[in-house]
């Protein structure tokens, strides 16, 4: 089975960026990898690379719009309600706008916990835990 190896995310503002993924991604458990430039990424052990970049000069300097072709947004799986409450506080105090709030999301399950978050970008993360059925 093929897993996911890296997710190059383009940005407007690479440094604001920084500022705004940074302590997310760590809280996450990532480390600081490369820095360049042109780019930053972050590791997760041998697991996936999320890479950063600032927009090519001759790109649209406009957000992406949700629901628009493209991006929808990167689901982090987390080990409990409270760590969803905890990164999700994290990314607020970072600058990423709220979307959702954490609560229960029944449409998918009765366990569904989750809360979703923006960056300037248009860059959309959610924050989720669903526990087996048997778990709970």
């Amino acid at each position: 089975m093929a897993l996911l190896d890296h997710l190059g995310i383009s940005v407007l503002d690479i440094e604001h960026a920084r500022r705004q993924f940074h302590p997310v991604l760590t809280a996450l458990g990532y480390s600081l990898g490369v820095e360049a430039p042109n780019g930053i990424s972050w590791d997760n052990g041998s697991e996936t690379e999320i890479i950063i970049f600032g927009i090519r000069d001759d790109a649209e300097a406009a957000p992406h719009r949700h629901g628009e072709v493209g991006w929808q947004h990167l689901a982090f799986a987390v080990g409990s309600r409270e760590e969803v409450d905890r990164v999700h506080g994290i990314a607020v105090e970072a600058g990423w706008t709220i979307v959702r709030e954490p609560k229960i999301y029944t449409r998918f399950n009765d366990r569904y916990y989750a809360s979703f978050v923006e960056d300037e970008s248009g860059i959309r993360i959610e924050f989720m835990h669903n526990p087996p059925r048997d778990a709970t």
